[in-house]
């Protein structure tokens, strides 16, 4: 199983072989410890590969060794809000949502081609109107959402599982402001 992604994904994750630290305080996290306490029997392996600040042109440097070169037979991926950040700060390194849609792609295909059995997890991106997130508030929603169609096309395209972020924290937020599960707008607490 590997995790691929930017901050939210990374988790503060430990850069050595320290399995205390390894796959950081994160979904990743929560993950890897209910499948391998669910399933101990089957000694599965668990990866994250999540580094903060990263873009899908980021991923696409490095996927030939942090994914490609692990061989994962599941991979996950959430990335694109700071595609978004970058947009809204003017950012040169700032992509196109084309793009962000065709370097994806090619990550996803270069994975199949390695292993035409992988199982894509493909993550939804979200935002909220919470924090320095406020502002520029209507940029934020429509930047991301756009990100969110592109990450549903492809989920078609390769079979993947979806994980629907948005629709888990809009429902919690029914009972509890934003703020309780996502402190910034973009960066979940350990409540989510």
């Amino acid at each position: 199983f590997l995790f691929q992604g930017d901050s939210i994904t990374d988790g503060n994750r430990g850069r050595n072989l320290d399995p205390n630290h390894i796959m950081g305080h994160g979904y990743a996290y929560s993950v890897a410890s209910r499948i391998g306490a669910d399933f101990p029997d089957k000694c599965f392996t668990f990866y994250n590969r999540g580094i903060s600040g990263n873009k899908i042109t980021d991923l696409q440097k490095r996927w030939e060794s942090d994914t490609l070169a692990l061989k994962p037979d599941v991979l996950s991926v959430l990335i694109g809000i700071n595609d978004v950040n970058a947009i809204i700060n003017n950012a040169p390194e700032a992509t196109s949502l084309e793009k962000f849609e065709g370097i994806y792609r090619t990550l996803l295909e270069d994975c199949r081609r390695a292993n035409p059995e992988i199982l894509f997890v493909l993550g939804i991106p979200f935002v909220y109107a919470v924090g320095k997130r406020a502002q520029n508030w209507e940029q934020w929603r429509d930047l991301t959402q756009a990100r969110q169609e592109v990450v549903r096309k492809l989920a078609g395209e390769f079979d993947a599982v979806v994980v629907d972020y948005p629709a888990v924290l809009d429902k919690a937020m029914h009972q509890t402001p934003a703020e309780y599960w996502i402190w910034d707008g973009i960066h979940p607490t350990v409540f989510a």
